[in-house]
C-alpha cells in the first residue's frame, strides 16, 4: 500500500456534462489552436492543412469515406494602414475583445504567433467568457425563425 500512499486520493463524482461556458471556451480554443498552427506554418514557409473525413456515395450507391483537406481561413488580415490585424472569431461572428474593439493590431507578422499564444492563455484563464457568451447568443439568433 505504500505505493498508493504517494498518490492523492479523492472522492469525486464525474459530471454528466461540462458547463456551457467551458464548452464554448473549448470550442474557441480548438479553433485558436488551428490558427496557431496555420501561423507557425506560414512563418516557417510550409503549408498546414489538417484533414477531415467526408462520406461520398458512388454511382452504385455504395458509401465510402475519403480523407479531404480541411479549409481553414486565417483570422488575420492586413488593415488599411498596412499593419496586420487579428480578429478572434466564434463561428461566423467576430468577438468584441474590448468595448468597440474587435481586432488586435500587430506591427509585423512575426508577432502573430506570440499574439495568438497570448489570446489562448487569456481564453484558458476565462478572461473572455462574457464576450464568447455574447457571440454565442448572436450566432444562435441566426438559427431561430
Amino acid at each position: 500500500m505504500s505505493t498508493l500512499n504517494a498518490l492523492k486520493l479523492v472522492a469525486v463524482k464525474k459530471p454528466a456534462s461540462l458547463p456551457a461556458v467551458v464548452q464554448r471556451r473549448n470550442k474557441v480554443l480548438a479553433k485558436l489552436w488551428e490558427q496557431l498552427k496555420l501561423a507557425e506554418a506560414e512563418q516557417a514557409g510550409t503549408h498546414y492543412a489538417p484533414t477531415k473525413y467526408k462520406k461520398l456515395k458512388d454511382a452504385e450507391g455504395n458509401v465510402r469515406t475519403i480523407e479531404v483537406p480541411k479549409r481553414i481561413k486565417p483570422w488575420w488580415f492586413t488593415s488599411e494602414s498596412g499593419n496586420t490585424c487579428v480578429a478572434l472569431r466564434y463561428g461566423s461572428k467576430v468577438i468584441e475583445i474590448a468595448k468597440g474593439k474587435t481586432a488586435i493590431e500587430l506591427f509585423n507578422k512575426q508577432e502573430l504567433v506570440t499574439t495568438l499564444t497570448t489570446l489562448k492563455a487569456a481564453i484558458q484563464a476565462g478572461e473572455l467568457d462574457s464576450q464568447i457568451d455574447a457571440a454565442s447568443e448572436s450566432v444562435r439568433k441566426g438559427f431561430s425563425k
